[in-house]
């Protein structure tokens, strides 16, 4: 068995071996935030999932099972926290919300040669994360592992713990509530 892999590493850092889970922190630590921030749109959110979901796998590497993926477990975890920070960031206010989405627009609008073009590109990214972020969390989920982070339906089907059929209904039915919610965002309601 070759000593590098990540099942190899699991079971040396089930062994006591810390630093074989240190390798495995570091092999995924960029997926597991890149996951976190797409469904948490905050930085600081992310980090924090990062961190605590990173801790639940070192706590619970023994119910790992070697027929799955690492990262797909692991991705199960991250799901799991993103769901119970979803629900406990509900009661933000708006107000929040509105700073953190346009006080610093004037450092992330990109230089072009058409600032029109530009400026379109923007607003569609901006109502693109609205329409996200307004999705109840299943949906954004799927949505996050599909169509950004570009998972394949078998991974998200044990993700999610669904079959993989129930994985791509789902992704179709996330792809209908998110159009149904840019749509008017972007003034294409009668298209």
């Amino acid at each position: 068995m070759d000593l590098d892999t990540d099942v190899a590493l699991v079971t040396r850092a089930r062994d006591g071996d810390f630093g074989a889970f240190e390798q495995l922190f570091e092999r995924h630590r960029s997926l597991v935030y890149r996951f976190a921030y797409q469904m948490t749109s905050r930085r600081d959110d992310a980090e924090d999932i990062v961190q605590e979901a990173f801790v639940r796998a070192y706590q619970n590497l023994h119910r790992y099972r070697d027929e799955a993926k690492f990262t797909t477990w692991l991705l199960r975890i991250v799901t799991n926290l993103c769901t119970d920070q979803a629900r406990m960031s509900q009661r933000r206010t708006a107000l929040e919300q509105q700073e953190a989405m346009g006080a610093l627009d004037w450092m992330t609008i990109g230089d072009t040669e058409d600032p029109v073009q530009n400026l379109e590109a923007e607003r569609r990214k901006k109502a693109l994360r609205s329409a996200l972020n307004a999705l109840p969390v299943h949906h954004r989920s799927v949505i996050v592992l599909r169509d950004i982070e570009e998972r394949e339906y078998p991974d998200i089907a044990s993700i999610l713990g669904c079959t993989v059929g129930g994985a791509k209904l789902r992704v179709l039915r996330a792809r209908r509530a998110l159009r149904d919610r840019i749509a008017p965002l972007l003034g294409e309601e009668n298209k």
